[in-house]
């Protein structure tokens, strides 16, 4: 009997040391991976939160301005009477070459 359970404890003393041993070895996996995937996100380019979410702030505020001042231009030309310039139409972009209805019109 005394036998046995000298069996078993060494038994389960030679089971935690493994398990612990694969903790250490998780462990020391995790750490390469995660290491790896710093790196190539550093390579990347990419930007932190921080640093998105303040452009996304000075994005906004930028066009909340221009809609103020956009308002402000339309309410000073109503009081001198000015009508909004008409867009221009577009001209087409060097290198494009122009479309089969623009040959047809006459200049």
């Amino acid at each position: 009997m005394q036998t046995d359970n000298r069996l078993l404890d060494d038994m389960a003393k030679a089971a935690s040391g493994a398990l612990g041993s694969l903790a250490g070895l998780r462990h020391e996996i995790e750490m390469r991976v995660q290491q790896q995937l710093e790196r190539l996100l550093g390579r990347m380019n990419l930007v932190s939160r921080e640093e998105f979410e303040t452009m996304k702030s000075v994005a906004q505020a930028a066009r909340e301005q221009q809609i103020k001042l956009e308002r402000r231009l339309q309410e000073i030309e109503s009081r001198l009477g000015i009508a909004a310039a008409p867009a221009a139409p577009a001209e087409p972009a060097p290198g494009v070459t122009a479309s089969q209805d623009d040959l047809a019109k006459p200049d």
